[in-house]
């Protein structure tokens, strides 16, 4: 789990605003049959789940990465060497997802996840949200395995708007 805050008596848990069941996908998902179910289900992000435990999410911005320009790395040569100005690793996994043709290739991976527990308090789903930008947050148990999925939409419900 990410957060580890202890709800306060009265407050909303994640239990209670979170959608359930959720549409998951697996690794080895077609990004064809992805873009499909994102269109078909009216969604924008869907956990990735692998042997019932969370191995990442993938998004319409991941998506979206397979029609962007790849960003080649500037560079100069001396003395018969090249010395590159921008970051190599960046320019691999910008150009490993513009040739993506399964989830694996296009996910974010679960170590750079965040995520969050059932029973703690829906403020917290929102305040990991709004510090990291995200627009969902898979729900795990104790197991790793996706109960649940907090997004914006949830959270405006929460504070009534």
């Amino acid at each position: 789990m990410t957060t580890t805050e202890p709800p306060a008596e009265g407050d909303t848990l994640t239990r209670d605003i979170m959608t359930a069941p959720v549409v998951t996908v697996t690794p080895d998902t077609s990004v064809k049959d992805l873009a499909a179910l994102f269109r078909d289900k009216r969604i924008g992000g869907v956990p990735v789940v692998q042997d019932g435990k969370l191995v990442g999410i993938v998004t319409e911005g991941d998506l979206m990465a397979l029609d962007a320009d790849v960003q080649y790395p500037h560079y100069f040569e001396l003395f018969d060497s090249i010395i590159y100005l921008g970051s190599q690793k960046k320019f691999k996994e910008q150009l490993e997802k513009a040739a993506a043709a399964i989830v694996d290739q296009l996910m974010t991976r679960r170590d750079k996840v965040k995520t969050i527990g059932p029973d703690e308090p829906a403020r917290a789903a929102a305040t990991l949200m709004s510090r990291h930008h995200f627009d969902r947050v898979p729900v795990v148990d104790e197991n790793d395995a996706v109960v649940g999925l907090v997004t914006r939409h949830d959270i405006m419900k929460l504070i009534g708007l």
